[in-house]
């Protein structure tokens, strides 16, 4: 606890004031490119293109975000990443969780075996073709599947997991929760999972994230536009009012040019503006879920 009673020297003034300037200049360079960003999407698209914003909006300006919201598959590609990230995210948590807890069980016959083998997948992947093959041959092109199944659980998180299990749920509760008759289904659904909500919210941020700005495996797997996902038509949006832009000419060439300026910053809005939205509920449980799981177990 903090005694004000206690008087810091010279030396530990000095080292208060350097930490603390170094923390609001990393503040700074953080924080002004995200309000540039901001600024820019709100601002009119001349001044944009000009360079003239640097803190502030000038002339409020909502032709970015109207030109995307206008895009007649905007939508359709918003729908599919919610599906895609919800989905995927439900699947992921539930395999990690479910692996990482066995895997964390010393009663385990081969659980080092078998975390060799999870982990041997990190080192060693089929590449590319070999696993559009696999794909191809499960029937998954051209489907939502091709979405979520080639990525159903990270070996990573799996191991944040199982470390996590391995702090946070000591062997004795378990005892005591057989000598009870207490089972093993009845055990990991009344108490694994209730102390486990750290790990589980850091895992569906992780999942999520992933999920939501995924974009290569929509380009691999599908041909349907009407299964894209939301950064694939973001995409469309940018390269569409490009080539717009290439067959004008004069004034209305310039106008396409400031507009197509403030897509980009408007897009990257929209594409963030979800997990801003997600990781404040999150938040509590995720610094003790890293940290309790980044540890060596």
């Amino acid at each position: 606890m903090y005694n004000p009673s206690i008087k810091e020297s010279r030396g530990d003034r000095a080292f208060t004031f350097v930490n603390y300037t170094f923390l609001v200049l990393v503040l700074i360079m953080v924080a002004y490119p995200l309000l540039y960003i901001v600024s820019a999407s709100f601002s009119n698209p001349g001044k944009v293109a000009a360079g003239e914003i640097w803190l502030f909006p000038k002339g409020f300006n909502v032709a970015g975000y109207k030109a995307v919201f206008d895009y007649s598959r905007f939508w359709t590609g918003f729908t599919n990443s919610l599906f895609y990230t919800s989905a995927g995210t439900m699947l992921n948590v539930t395999l990690t969780v479910m692996a990482g807890y066995v895997l964390s069980r010393r009663d385990l016959v081969g659980r080092n075996l078998f975390m060799l083998l999870f982990m041997f997948t990190m080192l060693f992947s089929g590449g590319l073709i070999p696993t559009y093959l696999l794909v191809q041959d499960l029937g998954l092109i051209n489907t939502r599947w091709a979405m979520i199944l080639p990525t159903a659980l990270s070996v990573w998180n799996l191991i944040i997991a199982r470390t996590f299990f391995q702090v946070s749920i000591p062997q004795e509760l378990l005892e005591a929760a057989q000598i009870d008759g207490c089972n093993d289904f009845k055990f990991v659904w009344r108490i694994v999972l209730p102390l486990s909500a750290p790990i589980i919210a850091v895992l569906c941020l992780f999942y999520a994230v992933g999920h939501w700005n995924t974009y290569f495996n929509a380009l691999i797997y599908l041909r349907n536009k009407e299964l894209f996902p939301l950064q694939i038509i973001l995409r469309e949006i940018l390269i569409l009012n490009s080539v717009d832009t290439a067959m004008t000419n004069g004034s209305e060439a310039q106008a396409k040019q400031a507009l197509s300026q403030l897509l980009k910053f408007s897009l990257v809005i929209i594409a963030s503006l979800p997990i801003l939205v997600i990781y404040p509920f999150v938040q509590k449980h995720f610094v003790k879920g890293v940290m309790i799981g980044s540890l060596k177990g």
